[in-house]
């Protein structure tokens, strides 16, 4: 009810009742409040929880993995991973002895060669002529030396005769010392004869050996993997102008496909992980899914100073058809086997598997080993039992089990069931 005044502050006889005025309601007031009461009330424990989520620390995780061998495989661990190249332990830039100009070629990429193989012949057209120019020489000493031989033997009869004659006095002895002389003459030209034939056969071993040498020979069996020349190019055992002073005159390559090694580098500060003939597991970039076995053959014994590298060679000791020179390829060095065990292959159960978590994931308190296991948004201090280290892992021998996330770098503070975010989308 509303009363209205028309007249001034106290007269009383102009006031009336509007019966026409809506009636006030103050219970609606208190309604609303009550509503933003409870909304308050029911969105508090979110708001919190949010709140308490947006000022927990941010953190890093990482999952505990598990390395499962079936029968007759390994589970050893890795001990360092490094990168090279395929190449054959055996290759060679097969070049030519004498210069020339290339007249055929018995080869193309993919060819398998025998040890001694011609593969490529020089033109020797030429050479042809000097070994036939040599045995006519032959033969023509030959016939001067039974010419030698014959008048020799005639001058010998000759001496006889006049020494005879000198005996019953018939003869001078000038005519004697005449004959004597001539004898000797052609004893000589025998001699000369016999030389000359010497000479003419080394002459036509020369052209003969000059002549082989067009012959271009595989040194050792392989596989022709480069050529370098075609027929009628013009060669040289010390390259010629616009060949690349590196290939010297080489026609081919030749590498044994049988015996094909991992070339890559380590690190100075890694090389000391490393033993002659520790096993290594070998995969080619383009065929990841393969693992071949391998070996360390050779730690060269000089380091490169300025990169601080020192060369490795791994031998593979299963390639097949896949397996080719110059493939990009990675190489694990494992553990050695301890002194009297036995390979896994000579047993038909798979070895125990072996639960592998990040270094990074353990810290030390108070004198344990402890990682931060993350569920549902909070952690939980384990203790573990650790195993050997290999490269930024650690065999877990207990405490947690495949799968769990853990804590990368645990930050301080941490308690169990504290509040953390993991980093990530």
């Amino acid at each position: 009810m509303t009363i209205h005044s028309d007249s001034s502050a106290g007269d009383l006889s102009r006031l009336r009742i509007d019966r026409d005025a809506a009636p006030r309601r103050p219970w609606l007031i208190w309604a609303v409040l009550a509503v933003l009461v409870a909304a308050g009330v029911s969105l508090y424990p979110r708001v919190a929880a949010y709140l308490a989520e947006r000022r927990a620390p941010e953190v890093e995780v990482a999952r505990v993995t598990q390395v499962v061998a079936t029968p007759g495989g390994s589970t050893a661990l890795p001990v360092l991973v490094a990168t090279g190249y395929v190449v054959a332990r055996h290759s060679s830039d097969v070049g030519v002895k004498i210069g020339g100009r290339l007249g055929r070629l018995r080869f193309e990429e993919g060819t398998r060669v025998r040890a001694g193989d011609v593969i490529a012949e020089i033109e020797h057209a030429d050479i042809d002529a000097q070994v036939e120019a040599s045995r006519r020489a032959i033969v023509e000493a030959e016939t001067q030396l039974a010419q030698a031989v014959a008048a020799r033997d005639e001058d010998v009869r000759n001496v006889e005769r006049q020494r005879a004659l000198a005996k019953d006095g018939i003869t001078t002895t000038a005519t004697l010392t005449a004959a004597e002389s001539a004898a000797a003459v052609s004893a000589a030209r025998v001699k000369s004869a016999e030389a000359a034939i010497e000479s003419a056969r080394a002459r036509l071993r020369y052209a003969m050996e000059t002549l082989e040498n067009t012959n271009v020979r595989a040194p050792f069996n392989g596989v022709v993997i480069k050529k370098r020349a075609e027929v009628g190019e013009t060669v040289s055992p010390f390259g010629v102008q616009g060949q690349a002073s590196r290939e010297g005159g080489a026609i081919a390559t030749i590498a044994d496909l049988g015996e094909l090694e991992v070339q890559t580098e380590v690190s100075e500060n890694s090389v000391a992980k490393l033993t002659p003939g520790m096993p290594a597991e070998v995969k080619l970039q383009a065929y990841q899914d393969q693992v071949f076995k391998g070996r360390l053959r050779q730690i060269f014994p000089s380091a490169d100073r300025a990169k601080a590298i020192v060369e490795v060679r791994v031998s593979i000791l299963n390639p097949d058809a896949h397996v080719k020179p110059e493939m990009t390829a990675s190489v694990t060095f494992q553990e050695p086997r301890a002194p009297g065990e036995k390979p896994a292959a000579a047993s038909a159960l798979a070895p125990p598997p072996v639960v592998l978590a990040p270094k990074r994931t353990v810290i030390e308190q108070n004198g344990q080993q402890i990682v931060w296991v993350v569920s549902g948004g909070s952690v939980k201090r384990r203790v573990v039992t650790l195993g050997p280290e290999r490269l930024d892992q650690v065999e877990v021998k207990s405490g947690v089990a495949p799968g769990e996330t853990l804590i990368l770098n645990p930050p301080g503070g941490l308690t169990d069931r504290a509040v953390v975010r993991v980093k990530g989308p």
